[in-house]
């Protein structure tokens, strides 16, 4: 998996498209876009916040994703370089809005949304929790 980049506010991560991730016509499957933001989210967890990655491959903690949003500019194909950039929009109590840029070429293809709340995970079962102090100081970094 390729490693992330940063510039400026936005954490970059670059992702070549695969013909699996096309349909009949050719060109990339919606879906994938949405795929492509959690690689992004999974590369700058492990590039600046690795304790809270490994609370999350423990169980210990949960990143849900509650809502999710894209809007399309122009199609992108197999073989296409996609430039993934993420930025911080807000953070406040258990809650995460992160704002998604994807370019082909410099082109803006796609610009998605994501909010994510983060979870404890215990006996009981999952309940809202501060965003780890580790995350929320990566974070401060990509905002805009």
């Amino acid at each position: 998996m390729p490693k992330g980049t940063e510039t400026m506010s936005h954490y970059r991560y670059r992702h070549i498209v695969t013909f699996d991730e096309t349909n009949l016509v050719g060109n990339v499957y919606f879906a994938h876009y949405l795929h492509w933001q959690g690689h992004c989210r999974e590369r700058f967890l492990a590039d600046h916040a690795p304790g809270v990655l490994k609370d999350v491959a423990h169980g210990s903690l949960a990143l849900v994703t509650v809502s999710c949003a894209m809007t399309y500019h122009a199609e992108c194909y197999a073989l296409d370089e996609i430039d993934v950039a993420m930025s911080l929009r807000a953070a406040s109590g258990n809650r995460i809005v992160m704002d998604f840029d994807f370019r082909r070429s410099g082109q803006l293809t796609a610009q998605g949304t994501q909010t994510v709340a983060c979870m404890r995970r215990d006996d009981h079962g999952t309940t809202p929790t501060e965003i780890p102090d580790e995350l929320a100081r990566a974070l401060r970094a990509f905002s805009d």
